[in-house]
């Protein structure tokens, strides 16, 4: 399970819902290993405490439809997760910074009395004031803290019935770290989680045992070697994150094209988002490309073992574009993620049949032809299906259903 942000969590709740209907011999609560890097890792921790893909969707995604959830079985509303955790700002960090500033600055200035001409050496320093991250990432290791305390789970690898392997980065070393293994099997399952989801910038890095961790994501996508060494010869990869195909966007392709039709934009979709859909296409591009080559070296090393990789289309924008905090966007991509999935399993059918069949798995192809299933409770059809008008129209009324779901919470107090 390779990492994406809350996004590619979301994504992957969708694919797994979509493979654990679609295939038969797999039970995902009792595969042979977990892998998880980033947030595939909160994922991964999940599935290997018995949490089925289902149960995942109406807590993370139908948390207020109280059908959904007891569809999935019956939901302590202490597992119901609130996006709201991953926004609450670092304050620790904030204040020991804060506190560090007085003897930074009078260590500059006195720099800079003692040699005027090395200014900017002598206010360098002031850097080390600057916060590690912005948002706190405790409410993760809280959360699921307390998600694994229930019943028939746990918060301890050492108790798991088969291994998990979550995959962080020590910032000291750059090494991959992956908790779980022998010698780093003491750490608590939620703060394993933490620390392999802690993206630099974003939230600090995660403390343990005296050594800083951060995103697992720095050193490989998706750690695929963690699994391949413990020896499966089936393995299930899924990646949700991958650079978006913006000359598909808008049909015709090309902005030379675009430029042509008053009706169409007359920019791309990625530049017209700014500097913050610049970088992200650009993150995705480099570690999109960094698992390429690391999946053609697995083939290599490992040609006994099969392996079968699941992503998005790189020409939809549904992934690149939803709003996390948009209660309807959520759902919509969840959906997206099982229709897509299937769609790829049924598309992909004669190129996996003989690989799942090796491993005494079998296509659902009654299943993966049923045009009436969807994971959620009346989704809507993908943007790219309706006109410009239909797109905004659908636009507004997600709006209008987050506007009328958080009048609702503010009445509830």
């Amino acid at each position: 399970m390779a990492g994406g942000g809350p996004l590619g969590a979301i994504y992957e709740i969708g694919a797994l819902a979509a493979l654990a209907e679609s295939l038969d011999g797999v039970d995902f609560n009792d595969l042979d290993i977990y892998v998880g890097v980033s947030a595939g890792s909160f994922i991964a921790a999940g599935l290997a405490n018995g949490i089925t893909p289902a149960q995942m969707c109406a807590a993370f995604i139908e948390s207020d439809n109280p059908k959904a959830a007891a569809a999935a079985g019956s939901l302590h509303r202490s597992e119901i997760f609130d996006p709201a955790l991953l926004l609450r700002p670092a304050f620790k960090e904030y204040w020991q910074r804060m506190m560090a500033l007085p003897p930074l600055l009078a260590g500059a200035a006195w720099n800079y009395a003692l040699r005027p001409s090395s200014v900017m050496a002598s206010f360098e320093r002031l850097g080390r004031a600057i916060p590690t991250g912005v948002f706190s990432g405790s409410g993760i290791d809280r959360y699921l803290a307390k998600l694994f305390s229930r019943e028939g789970r746990t918060n301890q690898f050492k108790h798991l019935r088969k291994p998990l392997r979550l995959v962080a980065t020590d910032l000291d070393s750059g090494e991959a770290v992956t908790f779980g293994a022998p010698g780093h099997d003491e750490v608590p399952i939620s703060q394993a989680v933490q620390a392999s989801a802690a993206l630099p910038g974003l939230f600090p890095p995660v403390e343990i045992n005296g050594r800083a961790y951060v995103d697992g994501a720095l050193r490989k996508t998706l750690h695929a070697s963690v699994a391949l060494k413990h020896g499966v010869d089936l393995l299930l990869c899924l990646n949700p994150l991958v650079p978006f195909n913006a000359d598909a966007y808008f049909p015709p392709s090309g902005l030379a094209a675009r430029q042509q039709h008053k009706d169409l934009p007359d920019q791309s979709p990625v530049v017209a988002g700014g500097l913050p859909t610049v970088l992200s296409q650009t993150f995705r591009s480099i570690i999109h490309s960094r698992m390429e080559v690391g999946m053609e070296r697995y083939r290599l090393q490992y040609p006994d073992s099969d392996i079968v990789l699941f992503e998005p289309d790189h020409s939809d924008p549904e992934i690149f574009f939803t709003n996390l905090f948009s209660y309807s966007q959520r759902r919509r991509l969840c959906e997206y993620a099982y229709q897509h999935t299937r769609s790829e399993l049924y598309r992909r059918r004669h190129e996996v049949t003989p690989m799942l069949q090796r491993h005494g798995v079998h296509l659902k192809l009654d299943v993966l032809t049923d045009p009436k299933r969807t994971l959620v409770s009346g989704a809507r059809p993908p943007l790219e299906n309706l006109t410009l008008a239909g797109q905004a129209a659908a636009r507004l009324s997600e709006t209008l259903d987050d506007l009328d779901r958080w009048l609702k919470s503010m009445q509830r107090g």
